[in-house]
């Protein structure tokens, strides 16, 4: 004889209905790869890569926000420069209710968090079709960068304009 489920609990709930984020598109906003050309760099001398995280985020209205994923790179070498991206990589999320010291964290950490392996594989692709080897980011913890900053950022008023960043 087969057990009844109780189903009581989650008979009068939809649960994606209840999902306090949406998103509602992602793209990218600006890229750039300058270059003097791949075969300016010396093959016995390593390069040097200085790389730059930046998360913007701009409201649209109470509940729809588009958050730029800002990233930097460039690599040197004695000679110079051989690279130099820029790409900024967004998205528009949608957010349900939630109480208003919520909204921050999900907008400096859970969507860059979200946005952040598609802008990954965009700099491998763009730095490999530039003529270098594929520029492999490591995963950035935007939670911690959140909290080395939470210090450092004034009290929450308004999300317009809001930024988090880290080198």
């Amino acid at each position: 004889m087969a057990k009844a489920k109780n189903t009581n609990s989650v008979k009068n709930q939809n649960p994606i209905a209840s999902l306090p984020l949406q998103v509602h598109g992602q793209y990218i906003k600006d890229l750039s790869f300058e270059t003097p050309g791949p075969f300016h760099q010396a093959q016995n001398e390593s390069p040097s890569l200085k790389l730059n995280v930046e998360v913007r985020v701009k409201s649209f209205d109470e509940n729809n926000f588009e958050v730029e994923l800002q990233i930097s790179a460039e690599a040197t070498q004695k000679a110079g420069r051989l690279y130099l991206l820029e790409l900024c990589y967004a998205g528009v999320f949608g957010i349900g209710e939630l109480p208003q010291e919520a909204i921050r964290p999900l907008l400096l950490i859970e969507c860059p968090r979200l946005l952040f392996p598609y802008a990954r594989a965009i700099i491998s692709e763009i730095t490999r079709d530039g003529g270098f080897p594929p520029l492999s980011i490591a995963p950035v913890d935007f939670a911690e960068i959140y909290r080395q900053q939470g210090d450092q950022v004034q009290q929450f008023n308004s999300v317009d304009n809001d930024s988090t960043s880290v080198s």
